[in-house]
């Protein structure tokens, strides 16, 4: 196999490593009964005018498997972050003791756990257009090296790894999707 076809190869794995990385993390953003906090992970709290991740601006928290607590730095980011978790639309309501925020994560219901797996199953879909666009594109430039003189033989070779690459991902996006909804479903 020519060296141009294992470079673009080489581009594809880590492509879609990235892919499966952000599939990863938005399915860590769905909550699935307990408290974690990666639940807060994408919130952004207005801090001094500027937009800042939670995690930046205080510790982040949980004491027990139904509790996230947000201790900041400031005690004058309270109402801030207070605000920032409520326009978050988490489902969640943040309680406020002047020192501390609080947040209880009330147990699903069976239609929550349902609309959260379908949840699951978008985000899984997501990742899997993202691997399938990879291997487009990885095989879009695999075609273009024809004007290099690289052979058919190599071309359809290179397209074969791609295929199997791309197979090997869309599996592990189908674990990591039917790992989430397991956590979902169990009581």
């Amino acid at each position: 196999m020519s060296e141009l076809i294992k470079s673009l190869l080489n581009d594809a794995k880590s492509a879609m490593d990235k892919a499966i990385d952000h599939a990863d993390n938005e399915l860590s953003k769905i909550r699935a009964g307990k408290a974690s906090p990666a639940m807060l992970d994408g919130i952004l709290v207005d801090y001094y005018g500027s937009p800042t991740p939670l995690a930046q601006v205080g510790s982040v928290n949980t004491p027990d498997a139904r509790t996230i607590v947000v201790q900041p730095w400031e005690k004058s980011l309270l109402g801030a972050i207070e605000k920032a978790i409520m326009e978050a639309d988490l489902g969640v309501n943040p309680q406020n003791d002047g020192v501390i925020i609080r947040i209880n994560v009330p147990p699903l219901t069976e239609e929550r756990r349902r609309d959260l797996v379908k949840k699951v199953k978008a985000e899984a879909e997501n990742g899997k257009v993202s691997v399938r666009n990879i291997r487009k594109d990885i095989n879009d430039k695999i075609r273009k090296l024809k004007s290099e003189g690289v052979s058919e033989d190599e071309m359809k070779t290179g397209e074969g790894e791609v295929q199997k690459l791309t197979d090997t991902y869309i599996v592990k996006v189908d674990k990591l999707s039917e790992v989430k909804e397991k956590d979902i479903m169990t009581v």
